[in-house]
């Protein structure tokens, strides 16, 4: 019996992992993310993908957390809790835009048919490693302590796609995007109030 079930899990997990890899590429190719288009691309049954997944959005939310986990990984790896707040704050910002340019695609996917409940949660992720910095810098004085932390972080990933949505727009230029954003959150992080 046992080996039944885990047979079958594994078959479930191999679907998923085709269900979500078949989202990817549509989302890259920027074609529409249906159901039956998901399920024909992960060569699947529709009954299959519901399975999983009772809509797009929660497929598009599943497809979304994993690439963030990925980007959680590459930011764990830019060594947040390591040196001066700011410079750690600065190298988060580098690996952060550029792992958004690796997913405009579907940053722009989720933007548009994701609610802000679920980008919230399929963000959560990234969204912790940026509030251990915050809380690091605010604890020795190199982050500002006038705003809560979470508004911070929030400001930081609005300021990246926001700044992702300029150079779509032909209004900051490609090559001059991470230096602009890098002044902007360091000087936003490190504002003190006014006396």
């Amino acid at each position: 019996m046992a080996e039944v079930t885990d047979r079958r899990r594994a078959i479930a997990d191999r679907n998923v992992q085709a269900i979500l890899d078949a989202t990817e590429e549509l989302i890259r190719a920027r074609a529409p993310v249906t159901i039956a288009g998901v399920a024909t691309a992960a060569g699947v049954s529709r009954v299959t993908v519901y399975a999983h997944f009772a809509t797009a959005e929660a497929l598009l939310e599943a497809v979304v957390s994993r690439a963030v986990g990925h980007t959680a990984s590459v930011l764990a790896a830019a060594r947040p809790g390591e040196g001066p707040p700011v410079e750690a704050l600065e190298r988060l910002v580098t690996v952060g835009w550029r792992e958004l340019g690796q997913h405009a695609a579907m940053a722009e996917a989720a933007a548009s048919m994701l609610s802000a409940d679920a980008m919230t949660r399929s963000h959560s992720a990234a969204h912790h490693a940026v509030a251990e910095l915050i809380e690091r810098g605010q604890r020795d004085g190199s982050f500002r302590a006038d705003v809560p932390d979470a508004w911070l972080v929030t400001c930081c990933f609005a300021l990246l796609h926001a700044c992702a949505d300029e150079v779509r727009a032909g209004r900051i230029e490609p090559g001059s995007a991470e230096s602009v954003l890098i002044v902007t959150i360091r000087d936003l992080f490190t504002r003190k109030p006014v006396s």
